[in-house]
């Protein structure tokens, strides 16, 4: 829907107007990570726009962020075969260095990576329109990730440097690599999302194809030779182009040994199946997810209002763990909706370097017109759109709809809208949204709002065999890290947390022997000496 409000009509300006300290130039990234080496890169190249539109020449268009190079399969297989030669059968320098000298690799890493810090928060913002305040949280707080994993690693490592001994038998047990990581993140998070599946996949020793996301590509670019200075080469090898093409012959090879994907579950799935060897294949996958509210008579209004608007418009929407659905009592369902929809409207739309901003444009040109077929689908059957500044459009700037009554007989029901739309739908008994989680194909995540004790544990226990997470009062989210984030059906498989990840991306390996003294006397030789870099009692501080 069109708009002549100022609020909305009056977002975009003169590129002039950028504030000098967020002026960008075009960056063209000519090179990529291969083996160690900055690759020269002389073929085709994309450009990359942003969403955020500027008034140029007496014309309004996106503004150009840069380009990419545009590689094609003979690259992709290029760089896998980087890496499985710096696996090498779990020979390579890099899967037998020592613990700490791997978390030595590490810390300087995060020590090169944040050097570059300014330049990964710019191209955020005007990569995906990521305010600052975002871009900056996603920045800082993947760099505490990755040193939250470091220690994590150390209490780990710790933990197998003894010994267990059970039937007349002594082992060690430690953690080994799997192989060759593909890793593939979403847009919303470009950086975060992707590091909490790469980060831990290299410090326990593996190799990595990294796919840089469809939107947010270049602002990993500052960071690749931070990646060449501190790993081995073929460590870590980037992925450019477009998957549909250089993805399948790096899963039909065989080669790749984990996929680490987050998007949606039915390309992981047509990914799976071209891996030849599917046995062999341990997959880490965050899916889809229609994460639901639901508020019930006893709630408090204020706190459901305040936690479903950060639920469910937190950077547009655009998360996995977002409130996508809302259920709310009848009898209070009027009450909510009118104080929902007056606060949605008070929210400050603008561009992400703009004070005080919450709603910026979104980065998938085509996702404004699914929205508004989301829309005319919901008014069709009977809902509408209840604040004043409800869908308005200015290119790629959607301002947020809270839709209703809502029903099943629409999109929004159904489908996950992965924007800036708040459905909500009323219900009569608390069955009725205990019922949608168990007829849904997603599990991750929900939300309940009440403060009757009774009704509270009634609905924990309904839905802790539905989700994998159960949020009381309080928004879906995915922190702290510490947590374990996975999910049911269709929304996850394996388990990513600082600790789990660690886990999820290694297998358990023991070294044993029966307990007699002359092996005793033995494995002491080998500690002493320092022989093995697997079997060791050295203790990491």
């Amino acid at each position: 829907m069109p708009t002549d409000n100022p609020v909305i009509s009056e977002i975009f300006s003169e590129a002039k107007q950028v504030p000098p300290e967020y002026q960008l130039e075009p960056v063209h990234q000519r090179e990529y990570l291969l083996n160690g080496k900055m690759v020269k890169w002389e073929g085709n190249t994309t450009e990359v726009f942003s969403p955020v539109f500027v008034h140029e020449a007496g014309e309004l268009k996106r503004k150009l962020v840069g380009t990419i190079p545009n590689a094609s399969p003979a690259e992709a297989l290029e760089a896998l075969q980087a890496a499985v030669s710096a696996y090498n059968n779990g020979q390579g320098e890099w899967p037998l260095m020592k613990v700490e000298d791997r978390i030595g690799c590490m810390q300087k890493f995060v020590y090169l990576m944040i050097q570059q810090r300014d330049q990964v928060i710019k191209l955020l913002m005007w990569e995906i329109a990521k305010t600052k305040a975002d871009a900056t949280k996603e920045f800082d707080r993947t760099v505490d990730y990755i040193n939250a994993t470091i220690d994590a690693l150390k209490d780990l490592d710790r933990q197998s440097s003894r010994f267990e001994k059970s039937e007349g038998v002594m082992a060690q047990i430690r953690r080994s690599p799997l192989g060759v990581v593909l890793s593939m993140g979403p847009f919303n998070y470009p950086l975060n999302e992707i590091f909490t599946t790469l980060i831990p996949a290299l410090i326990m020793g593996n190799t990595i194809l990294f796919k840089l996301p469809k939107h947010g590509v270049l602002a990993h670019y500052p960071l690749l030779n931070a990646f060449r200075e501190a790993f081995p080469p073929g460590t870590v090898n980037t992925l450019y182009g477009k998957g549909a093409e250089i993805i399948s012959p790096l899963m039909e090879s065989g080669k790749v040994d984990v996929l680490a994907f987050i998007g949606s579950s039915k390309v992981a799935n047509s990914l799976k199946k071209l891996h030849p060897k599917l046995n062999r294949l341990r997959s880490i996958l965050s899916l889809d997810a229609k994460n639901a509210a639901v508020v019930t008579r006893h709630a408090d209004l204020d706190i459901a209002v305040t936690e479903c608007i950060l639920g469910a418009l937190t950077f547009n929407g655009q998360r996995c763990t977002a409130l996508k659905l809302i259920f709310v009592h009848r009898d209070i369902a009027d009450v909510f909706v009118q104080r929902l929809s007056e606060a949605v409207d008070k929210l400050k739309a603008g561009l992400p370097w703009e004070p005080g901003v919450s709603i910026t444009p979104l980065p998938e040109a085509d996702k404004p017109g699914y929205l508004q077929v989301c829309l005319d689908d919901a008014k069709l059957h009977g809902a509408s759109v209840m604040n004043k500044l409800g869908g308005q459009v200015n290119n790629s700037l959607v301002f947020p709809a809270v839709v209703y009554p809502v029903n099943n007989k629409m999109k929004l029901y159904h489908e996950e809208q992965f924007g800036p739309i708040v459905p909500v739908v009323p219900f009569d008994s608390i069955d009725e949204p205990v019922d949608y989680q168990i007829n849904a194909s997603h599990g991750m995540q929900v939300s309940i709002f009440s403060n009757d004790p009774a009704e509270v544990a009634r609905l924990i226990d309904a839905y802790v065999n539905l989700v994998s997470r159960v949020n009381i009062n309080s928004q879906s989210q995915r922190g702290p890290d510490v947590f374990p984030f996975t999910g049911r059906k269709d929304s996850a498989e394996g388990t990513l947390s600082i600790f789990d990840a660690l886990r999820t991306f290694s297998i358990r390996t023991l070294v044993a022997t029966k307990a007699t003294e002359e092996n005793k006397q033995l494995f002491n030789s080998v500690l002493k000496d320092h022989d093995s870099r697997f079997l060791s009692t050295d203790y990491i501080f």
